[in-house]
């Protein structure tokens, strides 16, 4: 009797270790649930307070495509904030076309024989560090943009070199010719390598009765010549059409409807230079940071323009495109 008893206890003891083992089990796999549970409730919490991607402006707009303009830089003489804000826009625009208008050189120095240089600052950096900065810019323009085509139009600062050829050759055709090929921008920034046209003030493109103008689509463009006030007047009344313009570094717009064409309008989007630079120390400037992005039709060549202000070093225009998709 005392074997079977101490069977008996044995067996007891080995239920009520199962029976604990049991228990341990299921409130195990009841851990288990409430952690599941736990990490899935942080993770939607992660969810929903992370920043939602800015996916590019181009995917909105299936039948439509991206065209970005890129007003006056100098070089040498770019705003660097002013730049970054507008290349953090253009990685997120996803363009398939960029239209640069020209002076993304300064060429001051002795390049600049129309006007005496009055200041030692003024002579602080040299040709090689313009075109430098200038590569730089358009490096970092091929990095944010790799599947857009470019174009790139001669502003009176790169003909600046031009003008100094013909100058310093005596003006010889053939060694003024060699002289440019040697110092232009056109050269010094491997346009011809990065795969970017140049378009020349001296010449007409597209059958265009104006010399360094292009059309594309519904629209021209050109670096401009005209400061005059009203200079978005003056060029959409010249052209008697579309157009984007440069060269003031005053973002306006002007619009028309003339009998014969219906609305057109001019536009310039600013720039992205330094706005106070020593040569106008006679007069505070009125020139504004910023560029252009137009919303352009696949089918009928009809576009949305939108001049995309930079004020103090940044541009609203992805939080208000992120705003307008919710």
């Amino acid at each position: 009797s005392g074997e079977i008893s101490l069977r008996e206890a044995l067996a007891n003891e080995a239920d009520v270790a199962t029976g604990e083992a049991a228990k341990l089990r299921r409130a195990l796999a009841a851990e288990r649930k409430r952690s599941a549970i736990l990490a899935g409730h942080l993770e939607s919490h992660r969810a929903a307070r992370a920043p939602k991607p800015i996916a590019p402006a181009v995917a909105k707009f299936g039948a439509e495509y991206v065209r970005v303009i890129i007003p006056d830089s100098h070089g040498s003489m770019i705003d660097r904030a002013a730049a970054a804000a507008f290349l953090a826009d253009l990685k997120a625009l996803a363009p398939r076309e960029i239209v640069m208008l020209g002076d993304h050189v300064d060429a001051g120095g002795f390049l600049a024989q129309h006007h005496v240089l009055g200041y030692v600052a003024q002579t602080d950096y040299s040709y090689a560090e313009d075109a430098a900065a200038a590569n730089e810019f358009l490096d970092a323009i091929g990095r944010a943009a790799p599947a857009a085509r470019t174009h790139y139009i001669e502003g009176n600062h790169e003909r600046r070199v031009e003008t100094w050829a013909v100058t310093q050759s005596l003006r010889n055709s053939k060694d003024a010719e060699m002289l440019r090929r040697a110092f232009a921008p056109e050269y010094l920034l491997h346009l011809a390598a990065r795969g970017i046209r140049y378009y020349r003030q001296s010449e007409q493109y597209g059958g265009l009765r104006v010399q360094g103008a292009i059309k594309l689509g519904k629209c021209f463009f050109w670096h401009g010549v005209s400061t005059a006030r009203h200079a978005a007047g003056v060029n959409v009344r010249q052209f008697s059409g579309n157009v984007v313009y440069g060269h003031t570094h005053r973002a306006q717009s002007d619009m028309v409807r003339p009998v014969a064409t219906g609305e057109i309008g001019a536009w310039n989007p600013g720039c992205l230079c330094q706005r106070q630079p020593l040569w106008c120390h006679t007069r505070p400037t009125d020139w504004t940071h910023g560029y252009a992005v137009q919303i352009v039709s696949k089918a009928t060549g009809n576009f949305l323009h939108i001049n995309v202000p930079i004020t103090g070093g940044k541009s609203l225009l992805m939080p208000l495109i992120q705003r307008a998709g919710k």
